[in-house]
């Protein structure tokens, strides 16, 4: 389907692998000129030269989003390039384990300055450009865990129930510049934070059990729904959550109905 992104100016932090470097690869796929930042050069190098080799349109760019002058030099070197910018995905995230008993207080932070802090420094970088273009959008990647977390969960759950607000925050503040601000929540898509795929079998099926579809999801499945997302087709959705996790919960037992 061709969501007309061709041309557009996209920002995806977090995208030298997982999700984030397949977001990337979607949206140049689309014709978008696409910028893939990452804290780590090798990815998002590699991203840009395979571009390159397709006819695409990408730049690989090392920028920290714990470091704002980081995230305002890597945001200037992109419109610089490419004329403006008119796509933020922020994807950027880690993930931080332990009972509330036991975390330490170091790694919460860790985990808010990144997921938290992180998306801030982004928008607020990214704000005078996505203002200035008649398709402004800025999406976050918020998390299934925002919605209903996991004991152990405290910091990453807490984390992204914050991106959420602060996304309906953004779209009440950037609405009279026509910039739409959303957040998804990826349900279980296998990656190499989370190893879901290389559980044992009964914790897979524990974990599958929960879901309505019940399979992994991928990441060309949340990159899709970003394509709507910056897309025209999503010109009057703003200030929302939107569930890309194959019904996780949608009923009490989902498992229930494949039993039967």
């Amino acid at each position: 389907m061709d969501f007309g992104i061709a041309g557009r100016v996209v920002v995806v932090t977090g995208a030298g692998r997982g999700i984030g470097r397949t977001i990337a690869e979607v949206f140049a796929r689309a014709g978008a000129h696409v910028a893939a930042l990452d804290v780590v050069a090798e990815g998002v190098e590699e991203f840009a030269a395979v571009s390159g080799t397709r006819g695409q349109s990408g730049l690989g760019l090392v920028a920290d989003v714990t470091d704002a002058g980081s995230v305002r030099a890597a945001l200037a070197r992109v419109a610089e390039r490419f004329g403006g910018i008119d796509v933020v995905i922020n994807n950027a995230g880690i993930n931080v384990e332990g009972r509330v008993i036991d975390l330490e207080e170091e790694a919460w932070q860790r985990c808010f300055d990144v997921n938290v802090a992180g998306v801030f420094r982004v928008c607020q970088a990214a704000i005078p450009y996505v203002s200035q273009s008649a398709y402004g959008r800025i999406i976050n990647a918020a998390s299934f865990a925002a919605v209903v977390p996991s004991i152990g969960s405290a910091a990453y759950a807490a984390s992204k129930a914050a991106v959420v607000q602060l996304t309906r925050v953004l779209a009440g503040e950037l609405g009279p510049h026509g910039v739409t601000v959303n957040a998804y929540a990826p349900g279980m898509i296998p990656t190499a934070m989370n190893g879901f795929a290389e559980m044992p079998q009964p914790a897979q099926d524990r974990l599958l059990d929960t879901l309505t579809l019940r399979r992994w999801g991928s990441a060309e499945e949340v990159a899709d729904l970003l394509l709507f997302l910056a897309s025209d087709a999503s010109r009057y959705i703003t200030g929302t959550l939107l569930d890309v996790s194959g019904g996780k919960l949608a009923t009490q037992v989902p498992a229930k109905a494949y039993e039967e």
